[in-house]
């Protein structure tokens, strides 16, 4: 499909620059499995769904990616260097983004902050480079999280600074383990008051962890979404965990995803016959219409970039026409998008 079809304009004002308070109290549109829409509030969602249900949360915790510093040696006079770490591939290396990547050589000694130092051990496309820090595991953990910055996506980022408030907007009450450069962000609207309401609804909850990478901010450049590729990320469902979600199928519960990460570390899972297997991995998995859905009844999201991969899943999951339709409205209303914005539940539609 043309990557144009996914376009859409939003004022530039609806842009969320700070989280709803309390979180649950973010609106929720609701789509239903035949397209219609209703206006709700997040902490509804025990009225909206039924026991057995099960929502499907991502525990992965954002860390400190956002590193500033320059080259080492070069002193004041040296070009400043931004930083974004995206994933971990040993103990004491990092996929990182620079920013300006074409002022960095391979072999070059970083001063980030104002004790860690890395050297470039490649450069890749795009601004990608490999990075060897001095120090290694917990200790260069503890260097990340005191050194670094909350990694808030462009659009927020270009508007204002991250703060010490962001350190707890950005994370979700149930944020477990390290290793995503962005939030889960649609888990950012539950509180722990929310999960025993829809706990004593009888509407359960399970944890799975995908550690979301900075391809969640990379635009779309190509014209079609089959030249597009997305950046793997790491996952995990452990056989407990998958076995709880097939019983709720079973017993005909629904599967709720929140958010499209969520949601793609159970596509990747699924079998194909919709069983939820364990799995532990790497995920590419790119979602576009036309894709038939294995695992996932429900999803809770929040409102994507025009041009994404993530409105083009949503667009998948419910039809292309039902999301310009649900966003036209969104806007219409006066929604906000983005990572501290609103929400959508969507139900999928009967095939």
């Amino acid at each position: 499909m043309k990557v144009s079809e996914f376009d859409f304009t939003l004022p530039d004002e609806q842009i969320a620059l700070r989280p709803a308070e309390p979180r649950d109290n973010a609106r929720l549109l609701v789509v239903d499995a035949a397209g219609r829409r209703s206006h709700r509030l997040v902490r509804d969602l025990p009225d909206l769904l039924r026991r057995p249900d099960c929502l499907v949360l991502n525990d992965t915790r954002v860390i400190n990616a956002r590193l500033r510093g320059h080259r080492a040696g070069r002193g004041a006079a040296s070009p400043k260097i931004e930083i974004l770490l995206h994933r971990r591939i040993a103990k004491d290396r990092f996929l990182a983004f620079a920013r300006p990547a074409r002022k960095l050589a391979e072999g070059d000694a970083l001063q980030l902050g104002s004790s860690l130092t890395a050297s470039v051990v490649r450069r890749g496309e795009g601004g990608e480079i490999e990075l060897k820090f001095a120090l290694s595991d917990d200790a260069l953990d503890e260097q990340i999280e005191e050194q670094g910055e909350v990694p808030l996506p462009p659009y927020i980022a270009g508007k204002r600074s991250a703060d010490d408030r962001d350190r707890a907007d950005y994370q979700t009450v149930f944020a477990r383990h390290d290793g995503s450069v962005a939030a889960p962000t649609a888990g950012l609207h539950f509180t722990a008051g929310l999960l025993r309401r829809l706990s004593d609804r009888g509407i359960g909850h399970e944890t799975i962890t995908l550690h979301v990478g900075a391809g969640t901010f990379l635009p779309v450049n190509a014209e079609n979404t089959a030249e597009h590729h997305m950046h793997p990320e790491w996952l995990k469902i452990d056989s407990a965990t998958s076995a709880r979600l097939n019983a709720v199928r079973e017993d005909g519960g629904c599967i709720i995803s929140v958010g499209t990460t969520s949601l793609r570390a159970l596509e990747t899972a699924a079998s194909s016959g919709g069983a939820i297997l364990p799995y532990s991995g790497d995920t590419d998995i790119f979602i576009t219409p036309g894709y038939k859905f294995k695992a996932v009844d429900v999803l809770l999201t929040n409102f994507h970039l025009p041009r994404s991969t993530l409105f083009m899943l949503v667009s998948a999951f419910c039809g292309l026409d039902v999301m310009r339709d649900a966003y036209a409205e969104a806007i219409r209303e006066n929604y906000r998008f983005y990572s501290y914005g609103d929400a959508c539940l969507l139900f999928r539609p009967v095939s």
